[in-house]
């Protein structure tokens, strides 16, 4: 378990945040190095060509730890359809073929594969919501010879039902199918560990679960894509990009591994340090000691809303950092604004009440959250 985190972010004591799946607070460290960056930004003449890489490098060689990925097997890009669109490109699928998606997945996981279906005359199955919530045994019965591959979470976005990856990508290469994987959900507060899972490419943005800034992600190549074709060509992402004097020698080749997708202006002098002090943060804590200590949070507040009438997806099939919470008449219809109107901020997704925590919150967090809940349900 981890001692609560709090002083590390700038929460009010009258803030209850339970919304780190909508977008998470920043460290105070994140956001002092986002400050130095833009100080830096203002005395270019301080600056040297050089900056434009170390930066970046920090940042995939920190990402690749968190994943056991070589640093060279990650690209850096804006954000996760950004990554799906790389992705989608790089997919080679044929009439007839299925794409497994799940139902009402994120639409950034959806809209790419319509296109390249529309394209390609391959046909988009989506596996219907489980009773049981036990999305590893659907996806495993839908896969077979004429599956083209599979685009998937780690999670389901909208209550945290859990998908056993490493389960699920074995079948699919037995198949000769292909994982991509947009684990923004997930990545950061739930252990992934690209050498058991396998993925052909995973795609992450970091400003939720990373605790990092907007417009910034990661994005896992498996080696045997990373000759494919990047969705822009910029100078950086070229071989021989570090020497700016040579630069209007224009040249084919690319920078080694997933390089060539990384994003143009990937150096970006605000956010990079920022995400480098978030993900440093990150393997200080321990994304498996994060996963349990936000497990016991989210267990202990599901067991308190059962006498709610609330339920919970059972705890095998749910991630530990994320709670979807229904109840049997469905949720009132001004929930939220009954929760705002007392600092209470979480979302609604689908028809789960989504309470999804980090180490900044307290047991005074989750009586007030109880205790509102028991109000309003009570009212309506």
């Amino acid at each position: 378990m981890i001692p609560c985190q709090r002083h590390l972010f700038d929460i009010p004591d009258s803030i209850t945040y339970f919304n780190c799946g909508y977008m998470s607070p920043q460290l105070k460290n994140v956001r002092t190095a986002g400050h130095f960056g833009v100080d830096r930004k203002s005395s270019p003449w301080k600056m040297t060509p050089a900056d434009f890489f170390t930066l970046p490098e920090r940042a995939r060689g920190l990402f690749g730890q968190l994943v056991n990925a070589n640093a060279n097997s990650i690209a850096i890009i804006p954000s996760a359809s950004y990554g799906l669109a790389i992705a989608a490109k790089n997919m080679s699928v044929s009439a007839g073929q299925k794409v497994l998606i799940l139902e009402d997945q994120f639409p950034s996981n959806v809209y790419c594969w319509q296109e390249l279906c529309a394209r390609t005359g391959a046909e988009i199955v989506t596996i219907e919501t489980p009773a049981d919530y036990d999305w590893t045994t659907a996806v495993l019965a839908a896969i077979d010879d004429n599956t083209a591959l599979a685009a998937l979470g780690h999670l389901h976005w909208t209550d945290g039902s859990l998908l056993d990856l490493e389960a699920i990508g074995k079948k699919l290469r037995t198949h000769g199918a292909k994982l991509v994987l947009d684990i923004t959900q997930s990545i950061g507060a739930l252990p992934f560990d690209v050498a058991k899972i396998q993925p052909d490419f995973m795609i992450a943005a970091a400003y939720k679960w990373m605790l990092g800034p907007y417009s910034l992600g990661f994005m896992y190549v498996a080696p045997e894509h990373q000759s494919g074709d990047p969705i822009e060509y910029n100078w950086l992402n070229r071989g021989g990009s570090e020497d700016f004097s040579g630069l209007v020698e224009y040249r084919d080749d690319y920078q080694e591994g997933a390089l060539r997708f990384d994003m143009g202006e990937r150096a970006n002098f605000s956010l990079m340090p920022m995400a480098i002090a978030a993900l440093e943060q990150l393997l200080e804590w321990g994304v498996e000691n994060i996963q349990e200590t936000l497990r016991q949070r989210t267990s202990a507040i599901a067991e308190r809303c059962l006498e709610l009438n609330m339920q919970a997806i059972p705890e095998r099939h749910r991630a530990g950092h994320f709670l979807g919470l229904r109840h049997k008449d469905g949720l009132p219809p001004n929930l939220l604004e009954t929760l705002l109107a007392k600092n209470i901020y979480i979302s609604v997704r689908g028809a789960s009440l989504r309470v999804t925590p980090h180490l900044f919150n307290t047991d005074q967090d989750a009586d007030k959250l109880v205790l509102a809940l028991s109000i309003a349900l009570k009212r309506r």
